[in-house]
């Protein structure tokens, strides 16, 4: 008896997916398609992909009034078979080809035209992060840290290991502000480091680290976001970011502070 998977051809199923069968045609594969679930699977993916490239290339199409005429609509005949196959494989061939190139050409312009690169969206979110991360933690009053200023050398040895950095914690109390503690948190999706300080009102302020190598080095910048101002800079493959509710003229004079004391710091 001849095996049932015989009875449909792989070029009568690629001709069902680009539309070339007649209905009788077409209903005898889907019949066959519901007693074969792996190759109906198969086929929804062609499908699939048949209706992404006619999305992507669609203003590229062009059609003449004779294209049908090259199009039969009977299944080969055993002599044809071989040298239909070879066309429709050679076509494909062709096709598969021009929609590659013209997807090389223009794809990055449909798909984002002016995207900034790895580095400026992982460079511009470090401030975003560093904002959220004052938010969430310097008004907490039980839990602000993990690890207190009273193991400072453990806290140093700790979030320098995960940061794979040599970390030194900045001494901040010439401009009067004593450190409380730090705590590891994710930054672009990395171990990240935040330490936090606060002056004689309780006022805090916190320094954000995270490692990341597609960093470029940066000169300090400065971001505001509903009174809360940060001033970030990209050193190497760290980028720091100090955050605070405190005057703009003292901020920067921490952000200063903070960057010559992390001189003497280095990545691993």
């Amino acid at each position: 008896m001849t095996d049932e998977f015989d009875s449909v051809s792989e070029d009568e199923l690629h001709a069902y997916v680009d539309g070339h069968l007649s209905q009788p045609e077409r209903g005898r594969i889907e019949a066959w398609l519901e007693r074969h679930p792996a190759r109906a699977e198969e086929v929804r993916e062609w499908q699939a992909q048949a209706q992404t490239l006619k999305q992507h290339f669609a203003s590229y199409a062009r059609s003449d009034e004779g294209d049908r005429a090259l199009i039969s609509a009977r299944r080969p005949t055993a002599g044809s078979a071989s040298s239909a196959s070879l066309l429709r494989r050679i076509a494909a061939g062709l096709l598969i080809f021009a929609a590659g190139a013209l997807a090389g050409a223009y794809a990055p312009r449909f798909i984002a035209p002016d995207a900034p690169s790895q580095s400026e969206r992982l460079n511009e979110s470090l401030p975003r992060q560093a904002q959220s991360a004052f938010l969430i933690y310097a008004s907490e009053v039980r839990h602000p840290i993990e690890v207190g200023a009273d193991q400072q050398a453990h806290l140093a040895t700790w979030l320098g290991k995960r940061l794979d950095y040599a970390l030194t914690i900045p001494d901040l109390s010439p401009l009067g502000f004593s450190l409380v503690g730090g705590r590891l948190l994710p930054v672009n999706g990395k171990a990240g480091a935040m330490l936090m300080y606060e002056d004689g009102t309780g006022q805090r302020l916190t320094v954000l680290l995270g490692r990341n190598p597609d960093n470029r080095e940066t000169s300090f910048r400065i971001a505001s976001e509903g009174g809360i101002e940060t001033f970030y800079w990209i050193d190497g493959e760290i980028g720091y970011a100090v955050t605070g509710e405190v005057p703009h003229e003292l901020l920067q004079k921490v952000a200063s502070e903070c960057y010559r004391q992390f001189e003497g710091s280095s990545p691993s």
